[in-house]
């Protein structure tokens, strides 16, 4: 890989997090009902970035979990053994929230069709709702973000990178060649 260009440092994330916050409480009325799912790994974090946000905002300690997608995926071989899934951890029950799905990266889609399934296996939320910090386009399923960080157009031939200090020891977004 070779890079290409820092988009965001972990300034101008934090920005996005809390513009991000502010949307999700004005398009659900305040905070009430809400439930943070991040899908696992850096959807984790960014969505505790939203959790302290709405605390801090709105004075209101919303149900924070996360989800693993691995067992939902639709490019799983049938001839490779199938993949091992550490779970979700869903604090609430489902059909009683909206549930907010937080992810790093918006690209095919597939990833949130997945984590969707993934929430249904544990019933019928009253609303699912998309944040993601980049929209970088390319889709092969009809997804759209309710919230979005930024959108970065890229080619196929790009790779978007994001990094949170709790997983890489650094936070920001970086863009590179493959």
């Amino acid at each position: 890989m070779e890079f290409k260009a820092k988009i965001m440092d972990e300034a101008a994330i934090s920005r996005s997090m809390a513009r991000i916050t502010h949307e999700i409480i004005e398009k659900n009325r305040g905070a009430e009902g809400i439930c943070l799912l991040g899908v696992k790994r850096r959807g984790i974090p960014l969505a505790k970035m939203l959790h302290d946000n709405i605390k801090k905002f709105e004075g209101t300690d919303v149900p924070l979990g996360h989800i693993d997608i691995t067992l939902y995926r639709d490019d799983l071989s049938e001839s490779q053994p199938l993949p091992t899934s550490e779970g979700c951890e869903i604090p609430c029950d489902v059909r009683d929230y909206n549930i907010i799905i937080v992810d790093d990266v918006l690209y095919t889609g597939r990833t949130v069709r997945a984590a969707i399934e993934s929430v249904f296996r544990f019933g019928r939320p009253k609303s699912i709702q998309l944040a993601v910090l980049i929209d970088r386009g390319h889709r092969e399923l009809p997804i759209r973000p309710d919230f979005v960080g930024k959108n970065i157009p890229t080619s196929k031939s790009e790779l978007v990178s994001v990094m949170v200090d709790e997983i890489d020891g650094e936070t920001g977004v970086c863009l590179y060649n493959i």
